[in-house]
């Protein structure tokens, strides 16, 4: 029914209000609520009612604002020209209309246009000065944007120079901007996510996300560690685009050493954009990272310039964007599946249904507190959303008449689904755990991180051998590893006489290694390389360590009250406790020196660089520790000593830039 003028200001107002609180929570607090194509389709009904009521329309209007604006805690940077947004077009028919629109403003019929993938990040743009990187600023308002350098110089697709001959080769003059999408393969956002996972973090909903709350890190060792990657599509001089055809300009950039997306395409009018539409519709599955649509772009500056802005976006560019890859079914069931850290999630078993292109049976969700906020039962009707090879997930319980809810109520299990042990959650925490180290659900990569370098260091025990080991049955928990003969392993695929020698030997050596790696080995949460080296040294063996109560264990140097808990509730189950007597048994070596370290340098943080001229790196890093200070591996605001030697790297440069005290080596030395 349609409204009447009486109630158009206040759906206006209640529409506008409504997408100010979801820009707000994607934005600036980088946690939305709602998927793309539900923004989307708020903003098309506020655009739709304004363009029917021209007078209503305001400046600060959603619809009259480009972006989000910047988020606080870094310096804010006018551009040199707008970071405008594109304009959107769901169908063949909008396309069409744009392309008639662009005929008619600039008079002609010869008309080339450049397709690109629309990339599913966050914009950016990169200053450079003589051919050196001075500046990565985010779009933020548009207008005013968040300096991010410091972070952005972690992306390694970004050159931080480009050589005079290169630029010149290319025709790219010294002093220029280059425009671009950051962006998180769907690779590394399903690791970040992994790791998040393995530490009881919060997950985040999509690779964008993730970009967006990576790049906005105040430490840029954060944004580092996730390997964000950086696609550039534009070219300016003084605000300026510099070459006389958008095609032009993708080629010079890739010319100079930037990364450009090679799925690109010029064509000659609308038919060849549609096809290539079309194809990449299909072909998207394939790709390494998320995108959400096409960019069609008029090839000639000249031509950009006549046809100008809307004020809000280019008349020469459009945005075609691909139908959200959602489904409605109905959820059969919910069961429960035990992940590499023992954490159990709920996933819902649905009737099939095809999401773009695939057919869908299962799909995530997360935890027991997403199940409450969505309120989904057993029986429910649910909409489901998939994109690239992000897990699909439920986003929504459907209720109508056409779709009536269900009646189950869905509870976590009291014990394991595959071992049968209690299982745990953590007071402050969403997920709950199973901690029998032995469960086959974790088994394998509790043997790979048992085997691992900086752990038992049993060299030459990959993954593609733990999976045969663990198939066959000959390895059910890490202590199986040390009843492997020299005829198992020659059994297996691919092992010969001296590679399976190899191994037995590299097995019997790792019985030799310190309590401190037997700790860390056994994979209990929250207990990495460093933990595992205090326990060694403050309880001497692992007999002590288990019998520790959680106010002892917090006498341990860095243990607080969460790892303490941890570790008791670890030992605290027969199936561990077994684990360890049958590695005692092997031969490991589970009792060490007790040591108390000095208190002189406790709190203090120190990052080595560079050759010391009478040190090696392992004696600094124990000279320090023993001293009571912490060694890591990059530098941050928190970092209070650089200790360079010759042929200081970058390290010593970021710690110039940050104001971080640097000293020599016997600098190093009277302080200590």
């Amino acid at each position: 029914m349609a409204a009447t003028p009486k109630d158009v200001p206040k759906k206006i107002d209640n529409l506008r209000e409504k997408i100010r609180h979801h820009e707000y929570l994607y934005y600036v607090l980088d946690q939305p609520e709602i998927s793309d194509a539900e923004f989307d389709k708020l903003m098309r009904q506020l655009k739709d009612l304004e363009a029917e009521h021209p007078d209503l329309v305001t400046n600060d209007s959603p619809t009259q604002r480009v972006g989000g604006k910047p988020r606080e805690g870094f310096v804010k940077v006018p551009h040199s020209s707008p970071m405008l947004s594109l304009d959107n077009t769901y169908n063949e028919e909008e396309l069409r209309a744009w392309e008639r629109r662009v005929h008619e403003l600039s008079g002609r019929k010869d008309v080339d246009y450049v397709c690109e993938l629309k990339l599913d990040g966050m914009s950016l743009a990169l200053i450079y000065e003589d051919g050196k990187l001075i500046r990565g600023i985010t779009r933020g308002d548009g207008s005013i944007g968040e300096d991010v350098t410091l972070n952005v110089r972690t992306v390694r697709s970004v050159p931080l120079s480009v050589p005079k001959e290169k630029l010149k080769k290319a025709g790219v003059p010294p002093d220029f901007e280059v425009r671009g999408e950051l962006l998180m393969p769907l690779a590394a956002f399903k690791k970040m996510n992994e790791d998040r996972e393995s530490k009881g973090l919060s997950l985040f909903a999509n690779p964008r996300n993730a970009t967006a709350g990576t790049v906005r890190q105040l430490e840029s060792r954060v944004t580092a560690e996730r390997r964000l990657d950086y696609f550039s599509y534009m070219l300016l001089q003084n605000g300026r685009t510099y070459f006389d055809r958008h095609s032009k300009t993708l080629d010079a950039l890739d010319a100079a050493g930037f990364k450009v997306n090679p799925s690109r395409k010029l064509v000659h009018n609308i038919d060849e954009a549609w096809e290539f539409i079309r194809q990449w519709e299909e072909k998207r599955e394939s790709l390494p990272y998320e995108i959400d649509g096409i960019v069609i772009k008029v090839d000639r500056t000249a031509l950009q310039d006549e046809l100008g802005f809307t004020g809000k976006a280019p008349r020469w560019a459009i945005a075609y964007k691909y139908a959200a890859r959602a489904g409605i079914t109905k959820l059969e069931d919910i069961r429960v599946q035990v992940g590499r850290t023992g954490k159990l999630t709920p996933v819902a078993m649905m009737a099939p249904v095809l999401i773009g292109g695939t057919t869908v049976r299962n799909a995530t969700l997360h935890n027991m507190d997403e199940i409450d906020r969505l309120g989904v039962k057993i029986g429910d009707w649910v909409q489901v959303e998939r994109g690239g090879d992000v897990i699909p997930k439920v986003t929504k319980v459907i209720e109508d008449k056409d779709h009536p809810r269900g009646t189950c109520t869905f509870e976590m299990p009291e014990k394991c689904p595959v071992c049968g042990t209690k299982v745990v959650r953590t007071e402050g925490e969403v997920d709950y755990r199973c901690v029998n180290a032995n469960c086959p659900a974790k088994l394998r990569e509790t043997i790979l991180h048992f085997a691992s370098r900086g752990v038992l260091n049993i060299d030459g025990m990959g993954e593609a051998l733990v999976i045969q080991l663990t198939e066959r049955g000959l390895v059910k928990d890490v202590a199986d590893i040390y009843k492997l003969t020299k005829k198992d392993l020659l059994s297996l695929e691919r092992f010969a006489d001296k590679s399976a020698q190899n191994i037995v030997d590299e097995i019997e050596r790792s019985k030799k290694l310190p309590l401190e790696r037997v700790i860390y080995g056994l994979g209990i949460r929250f207990v990495g390389e460093r933990t595992a080296q205090f326990l060694a040294e403050h309880f001497g063996s692992m007999e002590a360590l288990e019998r520790a109560s959680q106010e002892e264990l917090q006498d341990v140097n860095e243990v607080g009250p969460r790892i303490a808990e941890s570790i008791v509730e670890f030992f605290s189950i027969a199936a561990n406790r077994r684990l360890i007597e049958r590695l005692r048994e092997a031969g490991l070596s589970l009792t060490g020196q007790k040591k108390q370290r000095g208190t002189k340098l406790a709190g203090k943080t120190f990052v080595l660089t560079g050759t010391l001229a009478h040190l090696t790196r392992d004696e600094a890093k124990k000279m320090i520790e023993d001293a009571g200070g912490k060694v890591t591996g990059s530098v941050s605001k928190k970092t209070d000593y650089v200790v360079a030697g010759a042929d200081a790297g970058s390290k010593l440069d970021k710690a110039k830039e940050l104001g971080v005290r640097v000293i020599d080596e016997q600098e190093m030395k009277r302080i200590l």
